[in-house]
């Protein structure tokens, strides 16, 4: 009899006999029914030798025993015994994840029956260190008939080209083959032998942009445009955030299973043995014979993606132009965005860094001299740390008696920047707390991490993430996050510079959001705002509140009315109801306006745009219907969750996907212009070159005497009608051309006088 046992978090009501038909034994990894486990909470006995089978219900669970990750492992039977799945009771908030459930729950009975068992990887896998033998795998490829699917893979020392080097290459031409070939084994001949492969072949990548960089920067490849990527793919199949990575694929959609086990196994060895990190571990030193059949069976395994995804998106009417032309073409296009790098000021960065420690030690002199403080320090026998959330929540709750606004996950009262914020309205010591946070952050979080990532030609080469987000925004991570960087302080923008003889060009997109908006729902009137110029939500205010004033008046003799009006465009667009539209009024005009208020304006909204309101009934019912919804240029974003019976939850579903035919519309917009104002700068030699997409924004580094020009081109690529434009009203523009990113604001904020605005700052070093 095969004796089984589930284990999970902590009490609670789910009867897991519903789901598996056998006998088994119930266990919590804690007794107590609290909000969250922590280590020293878990009190289990149980001795889990006794039973062939250990099914772990949840993310605690599986990582407490497992050590694994739910999500990447549910359904799958890790050590010959531990058998993970999600909580069912998450279905009640997500049903989206129903159908993966129930196949997860099919495969832990076909385990547990017998009808299933971890499957042996089986086929031919090896690596090559011999020159001679990889010049006639290389050639075997070559001999294919043209066009033949080749997938490319490459193993590194580091995560970027020109901090570390290739170890090895891996191909894949047929299902369960692949060869690794050291990169002892590429000669000159066997490189051009490559050369000739991924000029002839259609190449396959899982993640293109990392291997193509690395190729190109080491081996001097160029492939073709069209070259296939198996993550991107997926991501126009899905576009469900972190499913994208090959071992998860590789679990879901073959039967590799977890293949890399020798490897991973091996790493932890070596780092517990030699005393280092696992951040600290990199791929060299992992022998040969192991890390030779994992990189075989990455690229066979990207092989067998690529023949199970392409002909779903190849057939697909939507899916197969937005794969084709948007994704892939903008996969190549932030690659090389990406390698042309952010230009940095060596100068000001190390300028800023001495005056931000002044800033910071000056801000901690003034926390340190409210009274309060040395109270606190005589109590409690210490010194006052600011950093420490212990002491700050006794401080602020215990000794100053500020109300306390929410909760931080494990129960505590939280002290984060947002109660922080509005502590500050009652109590100087919080702003005062609140200013060394701001100031330690953007030390810590961009100047002290930029100065040593700085490459050689003073640029920062981080990552454009293309499939991060469901939306079709770009995601900015690596050595930089490019999409975060603080818009109060100018100082980072400032250290963004120019080389000399060049500028900085920088466009927008004017009230991208709500311009699209207008023509994807057809509304006329809406669109007649925009053709009437002047200011947007002025021309709404006047026209939804029949204000007895000229349009460019209206900001001034109407401020709440024109501040209503925004809300209200805006709480649309993102689901807002009347008590959002009032807290909102209320705190940027500074005049009291009522919930009843909003909710009479929203009326009036929609009265006047009428034809607005039909298309968001229309597009929340399609919605509702169909549980997804496709974007202007094909996007589809799966909304399940709309089928959830909390109807909260299916509510923000709803929001979701109205917001997303929105937002991704602009964002496509503003990264299919990027790509055709590269192809224009190539075209005709100038010397300028995208180095950042932030946003709704395109950022270039021009040579002084071409900016005009620049700025004409980007122009027009910017406004030319793809089918989703105001006739005769291109989407506004604007942009600003300077020295720096941040266009002279960090000169008149930190400039003592004209000539040397670096003056304040080397003072303070």
């Amino acid at each position: 009899m095969t004796l089984v046992a589930i284990i999970d978090g902590k009490p609670n009501r789910n009867n897991y006999s519903e789901h598996f038909p056998f006998e088994f034994d119930h266990f919590h990894l804690c007794s107590r029914n609290i909000p969250k486990i922590l280590k020293k909470d878990v009190d289990i006995d149980v001795d889990l030798d006794l039973y062939d089978f250990v099914i772990l219900v949840g993310a605690e669970a599986t990582k407490h025993y497992a050590k694994v990750s739910v999500g990447n492992f549910a359904g799958i039977l890790c050590d010959n015994k531990f058998l993970p799945i999600t909580n069912p009771a998450m279905l009640i908030f997500k049903p989206e994840g129903k159908p993966e459930f129930d196949r997860n729950i099919k495969k832990i009975n076909e385990y547990i029956s017998g009808k299933r068992t971890n499957l042996v990887v089986t086929g031919d896998f090896k690596g090559i260190i011999d020159e001679e033998e990889a010049r006639a795998f290389l050639q075997e490829i070559l001999d294919l008939p043209e066009n033949h699917p080749v997938a490319i893979d490459t193993e590194t020392t580091a995560l970027e080209p020109r901090n570390g080097y290739i170890l090895g290459i891996s191909l894949a031409y047929k299902i369960k083959h692949g060869r690794y070939i050291a990169t002892d084994a590429m000669n000159d001949e066997n490189t051009e032998l490559l050369h000739k492969i991924i000029a002839k072949h259609s190449m396959i990548f899982q993640n293109r942009k990392f291997d193509e960089k690395w190729l190109n920067y080491h081996f001097g490849t160029k492939f073709k445009l069209d070259s296939h990527d198996t993550m991107v793919m997926h991501y126009t199949l899905d576009e469900t955030q972190g499913s994208h990575g090959l071992k998860i694929l590789a679990l879901k959609h073959t039967d590799y299973g977890d293949y890399d086990t020798p490897l991973v196994e091996f790493k932890e060895e070596y780092c517990k043995t030699h005393g280092i990190s696992k951040d600290d571990f990199t791929y060299d030193l992992i022998p040969f014979d192991i890390i030779c059949i994992y990189a075989s069976i990455d690229a066979a395994c990207t092989l067998e993606l690529y023949f199970k995804f392409w002909p779903i998106v190849s057939a697909h009417p939507k899916l197969r132009p937005l794969y084709t032309t948007i994704l892939i073409p903008a996969t190549h296009f932030l690659m090389e965005m990406e390698e042309t790098g952010i230009p940095m000021s060596k100068v000001r960065l190390e300028a800023s860094s001495k005056y931000l420690d002044y800033q910071i030690m000056e801000a901690k002199k003034a926390v340190y001299r409210f009274p309060e403080i040395a109270i606190f320090e005589e109590h409690q026998g210490a010194v006052f740390n600011p950093n420490s959330p212990m002491q700050l929540r006794k401080l602020l709750f215990d000794y100053l008696g500020l109300p306390p606004s929410k909760l931080t996950d494990s129960g505590a009262t939280s002290t984060d920047s947002e109660v922080l914020e509005g502590l500050s309205e009652l109590h100087d010591l919080p702003k005062a707390i609140l200013k060394i946070r701001k100031l330690s952050k953007i030390k810590n979080t961009y100047v002290d991490k930029i100065l040593p990532a700085l490459d050689r030609d003073g640029r920062i080469r981080t990552n454009f993430n293309l499939i991060f987000t469901t939306s079709g925004r770009l995601s900015s991570s690596g050595k930089f996050n490019a999409q975060q960087i603080p818009r109060d302080d100018p100082i980072i923008k400032g250290c963004i510079t120019a080389r000399v003889g060049y500028k900085i060009i920088s466009q927008d997109l004017s009230t991208a959001e709500v311009y699209y908006a207008a023509v994807i729902s057809g509304d006329k009137k809406m669109q007649g705002i925009f053709l009437s110029g002047g200011d947007f939500h002025s021309s709404t205010a006047k026209l939804v509140f029949n204000l007895p004033c000229a349009v460019e008046d209206v900001k001034k003799l109407f401020p709440t009315e024109r501040q209503a009006a925004k809300a209200v465009t805006f709480g649309i667009l993102y689901g807002s109801g009347a008590a959002s539209v009032s807290e909102t009024v209320t705190k940027e005009s500074g005049n009291y306006f009522s919930v009843q208020d909003a909710q009479d304006v929203i009326s009036d909204y929609f009265k006047t745009f009428s034809t607005l309101k039909k298309w968001l009934d229309a597009r929340k019912k399609e919605i509702q219907t169909n549980g997804y919804i496709y974007s202007f240029f094909g996007r589809k974003r799966r909304l399940s969750n709309v089928f959830s019976p909390d109807k909260g939850i299916a509510a923000h579903e709803v929001r979701s996907g109205i917001n997303a035919l929105i937002q991704s519309l602009a964002s496509d917009i503003n990264l299919i212009a990027s790509m055709e104002i590269r192809n224009e700068l190539k075209r005709l030699n100038i010397p300028a070159e995208i180095f950042m997409l932030v946003h709704d924004s395109i950022v270039v580094h021009c040579k002084e005497e071409y900016v005009e020009q620049v700025q004409a081109i980007m122009k027009e690529c910017t406004q030319r009608d793809r089918g989703c434009s105001i006739p005769g009203f291109p989407i506004g523009i604007d942009q600003d051309v300077g020295m720096d990113y941040s266009f002279e604001k960090f000169e008149k904020t930190y400039a003592i006088n004209d000539d040397n605005f670096l003056v304040k700052l080397e003072k303070a070093a």
